[in-house]
């Protein structure tokens, strides 16, 4: 632990951060700075799209560093080993001339601090494609610079030594376009700072006591360092799913991430959903992805078509607004919602009545689910219990809103998609919904076949076939449940997305049901187990394997909701054991 860290906030997640696997950024930053895998080195990359250089949407997660290579230097240019500690603040390099620091400013630039009293530096690769480096900026008070630059394969490379003095450091600043830069201050001031930024943002935030505490608070800065600042499409400050891998907002991810946001942040919570609305579409239809550049609204793979999000944003909405009032941000929000909601029954009515139904798999967020296996349109019952979960909440925010009529229109349009599903899609003897497209029903078997139970409103004979079905240890509960596949199933697979592995979502949605249905004791058995599967592991991951409570390799680390929703079920789980 480096001396002079004031924040025990920080001091607490000392070390926590693993930059072989996620990037240290900070609140705001695009920028991505990891450790490469072999060696003493660093590389650069950006939490961006580039559409402009390549229109493919999955472009950017192949693309390469804009940095690499990038190594500390003593006076004669040697390159140094070092070991590093990392704090959410700054990065501290213990070499053989003393401790290098390396934080990221505000303007999105890179400050590194060389040993004070030595002279040193810094070279690395740039990737002149991308970006470049548009200004170098030196605090050398009584010393001296000495650059070096030329041609690499692939790129440029760059040498800067400085020294000796006092407070000597580089400022790297790339050349982004649209992007104004503020010149850096000295940077003892600007580390000062940073540090005092995170400790502000851990500060607001519920305290948490007992053997969660630390991953609480590393899930609070997943939260923040997925954070991006205003820029193009983004109109608010917008909460990525991870920067590591998912760039811009998406869709039902900001409504969970939202949840999380309201217990300490409740404007930026606010801010999660009018992304969305900002970018609506003209037909109603909220768009799958919101970035800088644009928005993604329409996808050629596996076949071409219009692609949104499941659409529980007027859920979250109304957890914000219990959690912080806030009668104007319901006005602001209440007509785009509702638009939204026509798109469904209109552009996706099913030949179901009272239905709408899926056109493409990543839609339903499921992206890869068996359930997409048969073809499309799907009528699919997780799709008509969000739309009605969506209009008992646009009834209550009606009723808020002093709309009494309204709102029993909303209720009774509830009432009416769950009475359809359970006339056309509810096989009594099964004991489960099933999905439908036009040559039948799907006979594959998920979690979401059960989730017409989060309404609360099934009968009570049904009911409780559902809650048999979903604590069946063949089925669902498995060591670490809920598969995302029925365990019996041919098509579960553990380790493959959504056809088998845990989803921190999907447990919040059934414990959020279970509760609804007076199932307490079980709700909280599965939150337990929730919450212990995600606070053995180091980082928090995209998805778990059911039997391991591990994260399978193609499971994305520093992952939004499943940090949101640890934060979440954890602030519920320490206000009950207070009551």
């Amino acid at each position: 632990m480096i001396q002079g860290i004031r924040s025990a906030f920080l001091q607490m997640l000392c070390n926590r951060i693993d930059i072989t696997k996620v990037p240290f950024s900070s609140r705001g930053s695009r920028l991505l700075i990891y450790r490469q895998e072999e060696g003493h080195a660093l590389c650069v990359k950006f939490a961006e799209r580039l559409m402009i250089l390549d229109s493919d949407l999955e472009a950017h997660r192949l693309r390469p560093p804009y940095i690499t290579d990038l190594m500390l230097l003593d006076e004669n240019g040697v390159s140094l080993s070092f070991e590093l500690t990392t704090y959410p603040h700054a990065l501290f390099f213990e070499t053989s001339i003393g401790v290098f620091k390396l934080i990221l400013h505000p303007s999105d630039s890179i400050m590194i601090a060389v040993p004070d009293g030595r002279v040193a530096g810094v070279r690395m690769k740039v990737d002149g494609r991308y970006h470049t480096i548009k200004t170098l900026h030196v605090h050398s008070p009584g010393g001296w610079i000495k650059r070096e630059s030329g041609p690499l394969q692939g790129g440029v490379r760059h040498e800067y030594i400085i020294g000796p003095g006092e407070g000597m450091a580089l400022t790297l600043t790339p050349g982004r376009p649209g992007v104004i830069y503020d010149p850096p201050e000295a940077f003892s001031k600007a580390l000062s700072n940073a540090e005092c930024v995170w400790d502000e943002w851990f500060a607001r935030v519920p305290e948490i006591a007992g053997p969660y505490q630390e991953q609480y608070y590393y899930a609070w800065w997943v939260l923040a360092n997925n954070l991006v600042s205003p820029l193009g499409h983004l109109m608010y400050e917008g909460l990525m799913p991870s920067k590591h891998q998912y760039i811009g907002v998406w869709n039902w991810d900001a409504a969970f991430h939202a949840i999380a946001l309201r217990h300490a942040h409740p404007g930026l919570a606010r801010d999660q959903i009018r992304i969305l609305l900002e970018n609506q579409l003209p037909d109603g239809m909220l768009p799958d992805v919101v970035h800088d550049e644009g928005i993604v609204d329409q996808i050629d793979h596996p076949f071409t078509a219009q692609v949104t999000k499941p659409p529980v944003l007027a859920w979250a909405a109304l957890k914000i607004h219990d959690t912080n009032p806030d009668l104007s941000f319901l006005r602001e929000i209440y007509l785009g919602l509702v638009r939204w909601n026509q798109w469904w029954f209109s552009a996706r009515r099913s030949l179901l009545e009272n239905l709408a139904a899926y056109h493409h798999p990543y839609s339903s967020g499921l992206d890869d689910s068996p359930l997409w296996d048969h073809g499309f349109p799907v009528t699919s019952p997780d799709l008509n219990t969000y739309l009605a979960i969506q209009m008992d909440s646009l009834g209550v925010m009606a009723d808020i809103l002093e709309l009494p009529k309204e709102a029993e229109v909303w209720r009774r349009r509830a009432q009416t998609t769950l009475k359809s599903m359970l006339e056309v899609m509810f096989d009594a003897e099964q004991g489960w919904f099933w999905a439908v497209h036009e040559k039948g029903v799907i006979d594959e078997l998920t979690p979401f076949n059960l989730l017409p139970l989060w309404t609360g409103q099934l009968p009570p004979e049904v009911t409780a076939l559902i809650v048999q079905r979903l604590t069946d240890p063949d089925l669902f509960w498995a060591n670490y449940p809920l598969t995302t596949v029925a365990r019996n199933r041919p098509s579960y697979q553990p380790s493959m997305m959504w056809r088998g592995p845990v989803w921190i979502n999907i447990n919040y949605m059934f414990i959020e049901a279970l509760k609804r249905v007076g199932r307490e004791r079980l709700a909280h058995a599965l939150r337990s187990s929730t919450l212990e599967m995600i606070n053995q592991q180091s980082g928090i991951f995209e998805y778990y394997h059911p039997e391991q409570g591990t994260p399978p390799e193609t499971a994305a680390p520093m992952f939004g909701w499943s940090a949101a929703l640890f934060i979440d079920l954890l602030i519920q789980q320490s206000r009950e054991s207070v009551q």
